[in-house]
This record gives C-alpha cells, structure tokens and sequence, in this order.
C-alpha cells in the first residue's frame, strides 16, 4: 500500500484513478499532477519508484488542499454562514437544499424521508 496525503490509496490501480482516493483530488487534479511531475497516467501505482511516489508526495504537500485541512475549512466556512445568520446559513440550519434547488417536490436527500402529515387525504 502506498500511502500518500495520509491515505492508502490501492497500488493495482493506475495513477490517475489511485490518486482520485485521497479527498480533495478529482480526475482533472489527478491528471494535473500526472503531468506537473512526467508521471504516464496509465502506470500502475505498484510499478512507480520511490522517487516518483515522493514526487507526487511533495507537489500534493504544496499545491492541493486535501483530507483533513479541505474537511477543516469547508466546516468552518459552514460555521462562518450560521454566524453570519446569511441565507446559505439559514438553509444549512434548517436542513434545506442551500444552491436554490426547488423544495416543493423533490430535495428528498436533503430533507429526510416524507413525513406523513394527519387529515392531508381528501
């Protein structure tokens, strides 16, 4: 298991879809680090060197925000929108759907399981 950003992303697997393992890194980021450190996106993760693990090691360090820190900021930018008592910081306290998504029907999701209200049926 080669681990990197603290996660033991599977070694069978290319690099390109290995790297989509660790939180904060998508296909597009995976492919930039593929080319930022002259890595083929079709090579198995148990076929790199040492070297060119650390490689990847060192430009995720410095470049990408990713596992701990990413969850870290994004609940406190949640947490920023509850204080400042802002629409989004409503939404987030009530449990809605907070990009303007339609409630009426649908954001089932979001909302829970359909709650049966007593002398609805006519």
């Amino acid at each position: 298991m080669a681990r990197i950003a603290g996660v033991n992303v599977p070694t069978n697997k290319r690099v390109l879809v290995a790297l989509t393992y660790v939180h904060g890194i998508g296909l597009t980021s995976s492919k930039n680090i593929c080319k930022k450190v002259g890595i083929d996106e079709d090579k198995r993760i148990n076929n790199l060197s040492e070297d060119e693990l650390t490689k990847i090691r060192d430009l995720i360090d410095t470049d990408y925000i990713v596992e701990g820190d990413l969850r870290r900021k994004t609940s406190m930018d949640i947490k920023r929108y509850l204080d400042l008592g802002c629409l989004r910081g409503l939404r987030h306290r009530k449990n809605l759907p907070v990009r303007g998504q339609r409630t009426h029907t649908n954001a089932r999701t979001r909302k829970g399981p359909a709650k049966a209200i007593a002398g609805k049926k006519k």
